[in-house]
């Protein structure tokens, strides 16, 4: 399965113009198996999702980004979306580890001081950092995948979408095909999963790029 972890929808992301129908009918047109609506700070839209989700049988699995005291981090299964800048990176790993969850680090190294950046070898028991992030330079992105192979943490690649047509230009593929939240937290800590890119009808896996 293909599927874009980090995606704004703009009902609870204002810098998004993106709303939830069109995420899905995209994500579909693109072969993806599911979506993922990561919305900064803010789990508003799971109830929604969840909702539409069951409606159309198609898996949406809603997570959180949240901007910790050293960048930011997109959680799965997280119960609360702490504010900007109110918990600790590890603290905030430590918490969603503690709920069955699963996290990794946004963009690391973006210059937009919103990155993780060299904290990301000094954090414990993230499930993954993007290599690939759809709104980041390429060489941020590079220097992102040097770091997952040096800390050997599992590389993931994310559109980081806030419009149509960037979404999905980066995907994950998943060694499983998750139709529950718990399913995909299971899936994305396995370690199993690989960064691709659409190459315009079709995803392919990449190493390096």
């Amino acid at each position: 399965m293909f599927i874009d972890m980090h995606v704004h929808e703009w009902s609870f992301s204002r810098d998004s113009i993106m709303p939830l129908k069109d995420i899905v009918a995209r994500a579909k047109e693109m072969g993806m198996g599911a979506i993922c609506i990561t919305d900064h700070d803010s789990l508003g839209i799971k109830t929604e999702a969840e909702r539409y989700s069951r409606e159309i049988g198609f898996p949406i699995f809603v997570g959180v980004e949240v901007l910790t005291v050293q960048g930011d981090i997109v959680a799965f299964g997280s119960p609360y979306a702490f504010q900007p800048r109110t918990i600790d990176a590890q603290e905030f790993i430590n918490y969603v580890h503690s709920y069955g969850g699963a996290c990794f680090s946004a963009h690391p190294f973006r210059n937009n001081n919103r990155g993780l950046e060299e904290h990301l070898g000094v954090v414990k028991m993230l499930d993954g950092v993007e290599v690939l992030n759809g709104s980041t330079s390429l060489e941020a992105n590079r220097t992102a995948l040097e770091y997952s192979r040096k800390y050997n943490i599992q590389p993931v690649a994310c559109s980081d979408a806030h419009k149509l047509e960037k979404l999905g230009c980066y995907a994950t593929w998943l060694p499983e095909d998750p139709r529950t939240l718990e399913e995909f937290i299971q899936v994305l800590r396995s370690g199993k999963c690989r960064p691709a890119i659409w190459e315009g009808d079709h995803y392919r896996i990449v190493e390096d790029f």
